[in-house]
């Protein structure tokens, strides 16, 4: 556990496990003697018939419920400290998840009326509470990064929340953990924890539009993005004229991200390539692969060499 949410689940997981382990040895402690000591003998004839034993009864009724009341306290306690955030007016971060990625909604440090928008990587500042907002664009998702806190879904039209807390710097692996799809395994992102300063050098940055490309390629790929390839319907990229598309990733700073695709690939320029050519066999069913005309429509398939135009401009989007 690296934070105080993970920690206070852990330490309720403990609870309950040793009372499993309690009851598992006191019941088969008391079957194993009934068996050994009440076996049948050479000789015995039928056992005394019986009805029931009242004080045998009403001990085992007893103990249970002493148990579970023992169990209920520090799973009441746990239930309201990860319910309340310690600091309700702590950084605050809208979480909207899709098939089969993550959306991260910053306040925009320049303008605190505007949202700062990333995808599959969430960025927060180490030792402080960050108070999450989870909604979903389409089904049942829920949000889980094991080393920082459990499981919250995420349910289309209604809000839920959750509040989390790095301990310790360091990059933590996220999941979908609800069944949302044929690529809900590979619905992933990561969590940076870092200095306060560190993070508010990375707000800025996000903040910030995307630079004008001057490499020939890369100036190419961006014409076929807001061409041809007709990116800018599904993405934004501030900067751009055209590209304020919001069915995929917002793509401002990709290149700066450290993985691609939700979290399944490095972002190194092969993995760019690979991605692009056919996302279908990274990450099966998404939606630019079954949307995009680009991979639907032979006249419009884009050549070995139009995609490594694409990929130029990409990697300038730092």
């Amino acid at each position: 556990a690296s934070g105080p949410v993970a920690e206070s689940q852990l330490i309720l997981f403990y609870w309950i496990f040793w009372a499993a382990v309690f009851v598992f040895v006191t019941v088969g402690g008391a079957l194993l003697y009934t068996i050994v000591r009440y076996r049948r003998r050479d000789g015995d004839g039928d056992p005394e018939q019986i009805h029931g034993h009242k004080a045998l009864e009403i001990t085992w009724t007893i103990l249970p419920s002493l148990v579970l009341a023992v169990i209920a306290v520090p799973t009441i306690m746990t239930i309201f400290h990860n319910a309340n955030s310690p600091d309700p007016d702590g950084l605050q971060v809208k979480v909207v998840a899709h098939q089969w990625w993550w959306e991260f909604q910053y306040v925009n440090p320049e303008d605190p009326q505007m949202e700062l928008v990333t995808a599959n990587e969430l960025h927060i500042p180490v030792g402080e509470v960050v108070n999450l907002d989870l909604n979903s664009e389409d089904v049942l998702h829920s949000f889980w990064i094991p080393k920082i806190a459990g499981k919250v879904d995420l349910v289309p039209n209604e809000r839920n929340t959750m509040w989390i807390q790095a301990s310790d710097p360091g990059e933590y692996l996220g999941q979908c953990a609800e069944f949302c799809g044929v690529a809900h395994a590979l619905m992933r992102f990561t969590v940076i924890a870092e200095p306060r300063s560190d993070f508010d050098t990375w707000l800025r940055h996000q903040a910030s539009e995307s630079l004008e490309p001057v490499d020939p390629l890369a100036i190419e790929g961006r014409e076929l993005f807001e061409g041809q390839a007709q990116c800018f319907s599904c993405h934004t990229v501030d900067g751009l004229r055209k590209s304020r598309g919001t069915k995929g990733p917002n793509l401002t700073h990709v290149a700066s991200r450290r993985y691609i695709a939700a979290g399944i690939l490095e972002n190194t320029q092969s993995s760019m390539r690979s991605w692009l050519e056919n996302p279908d066999s990274i990450k099966p069913g998404n939606i630019m692969f079954r949307e995009a005309l680009v991979y639907n429509d032979p006249d419009m398939k884009l050549t070995g060499m139009q995609i490594e135009a694409l990929v130029a401009f990409l990697q300038t989007l730092k």
